[in-house]
């Protein structure tokens, strides 16, 4: 059984451990979260949230056995995969105690993401946190560390500059969107793929006007779940090709390395817009559309470097402002830490003054109202088991150091 202090266990993948394949294949949507999660409580595991983005796959689950919980966590995720466990088991990062609780704090705080700061990582949290709590997944335990999670990222955010200045990429490409086409309002916009950068960028576009945009994925399970959170429509993959002309704004984030948009494709498709311009993100890492597409007259590509470039400044300011909410991080996780295992000490301090309660009920009765023989009596009473137990371990010599000391510091008899 594991002190209160490594209760919390966090299994998963992410776009640092597994490739986006195995990724898709881990996803689980909304509608699949409630029978996931059940399962994990049917094979033992009562506590659990599934965080499932298109950055990261994760379970995070309580429980008083952390190498147990990781071994059904481990073996349900293979199980929605495909896989047998010893063949996921190297993709999967497995942390429990005070590496899971920095872990979860850090991506709650939106610091473990591609784009540092982004408040839709919070977001994704707590909608996981809804997901579980309506499944009846998440106890008192999960429950009080997403409570210190969610205080944590709103620390950060109101402390440093974490969500100031434009975002690397999602910034600049809203900037030259509105250069080129004017009000977002309308346009039309397709995302190809579902990486998290492509949704990002898509997202910050629909939160600065934006309205129309559809979702293409190679797996049409993840371009419906994504078009549904975006509000969106779908399209099909196969139907790219032919639909492009009819998008001013065209996303790239499957990173498949393999070509998604070809200069011809591209070509054609401004042949039917009448040469009115498009406007091509390539956020695909590798990236998803050729090169050649510069060359094509009314196409305006722009990949992440040059992004990135346009922002510069306002990356600069996030990465210093980062350092300063890793600190926050930290401090907090070992606050969190701390009181958790401060609140194991509990039942054993209310069971100590129970029993000195009923010593003092019992020496009241006996001394007759005698107030000075009743408190030699209760401390007589107080002091004698402890004196023998102090005398025996005393008598036997290993311990009993270590005995003195905690003593010396519980009763503070050096002052």
């Amino acid at each position: 059984m594991a002190d209160s202090t490594q209760r919390l266990v966090i299994v998963g993948a992410n776009h640092k451990s597994a490739s986006l394949s195995l990724r898709d294949a881990l996803f689980v949507d909304d509608g699949a979260a409630p029978p996931f999660l059940e399962g994990l409580k049917r094979a033992g595991l009562a506590e659990a949230l599934i965080l499932s983005t298109c950055d990261r796959v994760e379970v995070w689950a309580e429980d008083s056995d952390p190498a147990r919980a990781a071994r059904l966590v481990g073996e349900a995720l293979a199980g929605r995969a495909g896989l047998e466990p010893a063949t996921l088991a190297p993709h999967l990062y497995t942390l429990a105690g005070g590496e899971a609780v920095r872990h979860g704090l850090t991506v709650t705080a939106s610091l473990d993401s591609l784009v540092i700061g982004e408040p839709h990582v919070t977001g994704q949290v707590k909608a996981a946190h809804r997901l579980a709590r309506d499944a009846g997944s998440c106890g008192g335990e999960l429950d009080s560390f997403l409570q210190a999670a969610f205080a944590v990222a709103k620390r950060v955010r109101s402390e440093t500059a974490i969500g100031e200045g434009p975002v690397s990429i999602a910034a600049a490409a809203i900037q030259i969107a509105r250069d080129l086409h004017g009000d977002l309002g309308r346009l039309r916009a397709l995302l190809v793929g579902t990486g998290e950068m492509g949704e990002l960028v898509a997202e910050s576009l629909l939160a600065s006007g934006l309205s129309d945009i559809s979702v293409a994925a190679p797996r049409a399970s993840r371009a419906e779940a994504l078009a549904k959170s975006l509000g969106g429509h779908v399209l099909g993959f196969e139907d790219v090709r032919d639909g492009l002309w009819g998008f001013d704004v065209v996303l790239t984030c499957v990173g498949a390395r393999t070509v998604s948009l070809s200069s011809d494709m591209v070509a054609n498709a401004l042949k039917k817009r009448r040469r009115k311009p498009v406007f091509l993100v390539d956020a695909g890492i590798p990236g998803d559309i050729e090169p050649a597409v510069n060359r094509v007259d009314g196409a305006f590509l722009y990949d992440l470097a040059d992004l990135e470039k346009v922002a510069l400044e306002g990356r600069a300011t996030r990465e210093a402002a980062a350092r300063a909410a890793r600190d926050i991080v930290e401090a907090e996780a070992q606050a969190f830490l701390k009181g958790r295992a401060a609140r194991a000490a509990v039942p054993a301090i209310v069971a100590l003054r129970a029993r000195f309660d009923e010593a003092r009920e019992l020496t009241l009765a006996e001394a007759g109202g005698d107030a000075a023989e009743a408190t030699r009596l209760l401390i007589n009473r107080l002091l004698h088991a402890p004196s023998e137990v102090m005398k025996d371990i005393a008598s036997e010599g290993a311990e009993w150091q270590s005995m003195e000391k905690t003593l010396r510091i519980l009763f503070r008899l050096d002052e």
